[in-house]
C-alpha cells in the first residue's frame, strides 16, 4: 500500500528539494534515520551471526567431549542415535516441503490472486531494491507456510530487481508467478477486476473477493513519491481500495505498511476473516497509538506464536525453497 504522507508546502519546502523526485529536509531527516537503522541492523545481524557461530563450535566441541569420555560400544550408540535423529528431521522437513508444494500448487489452481507490482526499481536505491527483494522472500516464505495460501504474483521481475531475485537460493523454483510483464499486460484479460490497494484510496475493503486481484505496490521509502500507485492506478484505468485499518486501530503515524506487512495482512484475512485479528497480529506495536497498543495484549499469545512461526518460515525460506518443484508459469 501507499500511504498519505504530507506534502511540503512554501519555500520552505522548496528549499529542501534536491534528488529522486524531490526530497524535503523532513524527508532527508527521515531517510538518514533509516540509513542508520539499517546500518544498525547490519551491525546486529553480524553479532547474531558470529554468536551463532560460537555457538555451534560449542556444541561440536561438546559432542567431542562426550564421545571422548564414553566407551567404544557406547560412542556407537550415541554415533547412531544422532543419525536417526537426523534422519527423523529430515523425512518430517521433506514432509512439509510436499505439504508446502500441494498447498501452493493448489493455490494457483483457485487461491486469491494477489500482485506484486515491481515496476518501480528505477525509483529505489541499490539498498531499497535490496530490502524489497527481502521482503518478496519472507512474503513467499509466510505464504507457504498459510493453511490457505494465496496465488502470489511478481509482475514487473526486469532489471535490477529481476537480477536480485535471481540472486536468491532456489528462486526459479518458487511455486509463484514470475513475470517480465507488467500486470497489465500478463492480466490484460482480467483488467476489470483488477485493483489496486493504496491508502490514498476512497474506497474501503469490507472483504476480499475471491474473483478479484489485488495488487501491493512493490516500493520502499514512498515519503519520496507520495501519491504514486493511486496516480498510476489512476491513469491505467484500474479500480483503487484501501485496508479498513482506519476502522480497528489508530495508527501513530501514517498508513504506510511494508510490503510483507501488506501480504501477510491478506493472507491472515484469508484464515482468519477478521481484519482486526489480521492487523494486530501483523502491525508493529510501533506504528500504533498506546490504547491500540494495549488492546493488542487479547491476542498477544497468539501473536507470539505467529512471530515465531514467521521467524522458522524466514529462516527455511532458501532451504526449502531449493527442494521445490520446478512452478509452472
Amino acid at each position: 500500500m501507499e500511504g498519505r504522507d504530507n506534502e511540503g508546502k512554501g519555500p520552505e519546502a522548496e528549499e529542501g528539494r534536491n534528488y529522486c523526485g524531490g526530497l524535503s529536509k523532513s524527508a532527508q531527516k527521515k531517510l538518514l534515520k533509516q540509513q542508520k537503522w539499517e546500518a544498525k541492523k547490519a551491525e546486529k545481524k553480524a553479532l547474531e551471526k558470529e554468536q551463532k557461530k560460537r555457538e555451534g563450535e560449542r556444541k561440536r566441541k561438546e559432542w567431542e567431549e562426550r564421545l571422548a569420555s564414553v566407551s567404544e560400544e557406547e560412542r556407537g550408540k550415541l554415533i547412531e542415535s544422532r543419525k536417526s535423529l537426523r534422519k527423523e528431521r529430515m523425512e518430517q522437513r521433506s514432509e512439509e516441503r510436499e505439504r508446502n508444494t500441494e498447498r501452493l500448487s493448489r493455490a494457483k489452481e483457485c487461491g486469491q490472486k494477489i500482485v506484486i507490482d515491481l515496476e518501480f526499481s528505477h525509483l529505489m536505491t541499490p539498498a531499497e531494491i535490496n530490502s524489497l527483494v527481502q521482503q518478496i522472500m519472507y512474503c513467499y516464505a509466510v505464504n507457504k507456510r498459510c493453511r490457505e495460501p494465496g496465488h502470489l504474483w511478481l509482475t514487473g521481475c526486469k532489471g535490477e530487481m529481476g537480477t536480485q531475485l535471481k540472486r536468491l537460493p532456489g528462486f526459479d523454483n518458487w511455486i509463484i508467478e514470475k513475470e517480465d510483464r507488467s500486470y497489465m499486460e500478463a492480466l490484460e484479460d482480467e483488467k476489470r477486476n483488477l485493483v489496486y490497494l493504496t491508502a490514498d484510496s476512497e474506497n474501503v475493503v469490507d472483504d476480499l473477493d475471491s474473483s478479484k486481484i489485488y495488487i501491493v505496490g512493490g516500493l520502499v521509502d514512498r515519503n519520496r513519491w507520495k501519491g504514486i500507485t493511486m496516480k498510476k492506478a489512476e491513469e491505467q484505468g484500474i479500480q483503487t481500495a484501501k485496508l479498513p485499518i482506519a476502522n480497528y486501530l489508530n495508527m501513530s503515524s501514517s498508513q504506510v505498511l511494508t510490503v510483507n506487512q501488506v501480504i501477510e495482512i491478506l493472507l491472515k484475512f484469508l484464515e482468519t476473516k477478521n481484519w482486526k485479528d489480521s492487523f494486530f497480529q501483523v502491525i508493529p506495536q510501533r506504528k500504533r497509538c498506546q490504547a491500540d497498543s494495549e488492546q493488542s495484549q487479547q491476542v498477544k499469545g497468539v501473536d507470539s506464536e505467529e512471530k515465531n512461526d514467521q521467524f522458522e518460515s524466514k529462516k527455511q525460506c532458501a532451504q526449502d525453497s531449493t527442494s521445490q518443484a520446478p512452478s509452472h508459469d
